[in-house]
């Protein structure tokens, strides 16, 4: 079965139509220039919000020579400070480092206080950087404890290693290397818990001030400055004026002169013999020696104690209750018997360097 089919309607002639325009860019379609449209704030606030204004709508009237998306009339860009050629966002990142660059530095006076809160309270005041001169005497102080703890070393060296004759000769040609020694001396001292001279004292606080001691190696006379008795102070230096300078084997005193002896620290040379005999020979009969000593220096204390039975003492009592220094209290039996006493030994006391 055929189809029949409709006669096609005659097309439209062309002619009718009226030729279609070419639409220039830039241009509407009534040919009017085409305005552009604004462009969106990202930030709501601009400066002309901020003054109560509203941007521009595409049917508000501008200035002559206003861009659309500009609050104010096109300027060249040498007069705008815009550099030529920098799309929106380039001109809009380097704003900001320049308003960067601009604000003050963090913690300056024109920041502090700024902001919601109180402003934050001054800091301590930096102290100002040492001067030269400063650093220079504390780097001297500090070679002069170097030299200082040095020369004590060698010097404590010599006296303990030496005779009481050489220790003489040392210090009568350098006096000053006494006062050093001591100085030495008493820097270490400090730190022990207690002196061995506060003990000697409290025993002859005991004792009728009528006796009358003889203080061999007496350094600074603390022992004559602390009790009532009549107190002769020998040693090698004067450091007071009560001191007499001699050699510790040979005090101008007369014999059995002298009720109680006392060697505090003082036996150093290596002719211990020789010192403790010359305590005899001042000692009256029956009299009291007093030692005090390292406790270090003692190799054997029995061995000791039978070298000075040798020498004309008798033991009374010892405290070894102390780990810095050994009390021996001794009475005078009678003169010192001829001969070595092999017993009789201690050990040098040096100090190590640190």
């Amino acid at each position: 079965m055929q189809r029949s089919r409709c006669p096609a309607a005659p097309r439209r002639a062309r002619a009718d139509r009226s030729p279609r325009k070419k639409r220039l860019p830039g241009t509407g379609g009534d040919g009017e220039a085409a305005r552009k449209r604004p462009r969106k704030r990202k930030k709501a606030g601009g400066p002309r919000a901020a003054a109560g204004e509203l941007p521009a709508g595409p049917d508000e009237p501008r200035e002559v020579g206003q861009r659309p998306d500009t609050d104010g009339p096109a300027e060249p860009a040498e007069q705008s400070g815009k550099p030529a050629g920098l799309s929106h966002r380039q001109r809009r990142n380097r704003q900001k480092r320049q308003r960067r660059q601009q604000e003050p530095p963090a913690g300056s006076d024109a920041e502090r206080g700024s902001g919601p809160g109180p402003p934050d309270p001054p800091g301590p005041a930096e102290a100002p950087p040492e001067p030269r001169s400063g650093r220079s005497a504390a780097l001297r102080a500090r070679m002069e404890e170097r030299l200082l703890g040095a020369r004590f070393r060698y010097l404590n060296q010599q006296l303990y290693t030496g005779s009481s004759r050489d220790a003489a000769r040392l210090f009568r040609a350098d006096p000053a290397a006494f006062h050093l020694y001591h100085r030495g001396f008493e820097r270490q001292m400090r730190r022990w818990p207690e002196r061995p001279v506060q003990r000697i004292v409290r025993y002859l606080r005991r004792r009728p001030a009528s006796l009358v001691v003889a203080d061999f190696g007496c350094g600074d006379c603390t022992l004559a400055a602390s009790v009532k008795n009549q107190v002769h102070c020998f040693d090698l230096v004067p450091l007071s004026p009560r001191v007499t300078v001699c050699d510790m084997a040979k005090v101008p005193l007369a014999a059995e002169s002298v009720d109680v002896a006392v060697f505090c620290l003082a036996l150093m040379g290596t002719n211990l013999q020789e010192i403790l005999g010359e305590a005899n020979r001042v000692l009256k009969l029956g009299g009291t020696l007093m030692v005090a000593e390292v406790a270090s220096r003692f190799e054997d204390t029995r061995a000791f104690l039978r070298a000075m039975t040798q020498l004309g003492f008798r033991s009374v009592s010892k405290d070894l209750s102390s780990s810095y220094f050994y009390v021996l209290e001794f009475a005078k039996t009678g003169p010192a018997r001829p001969g070595p006493a092999p017993g009789l030994r201690l050990r040098p006391c040096l100090y190590k360097r640190r």
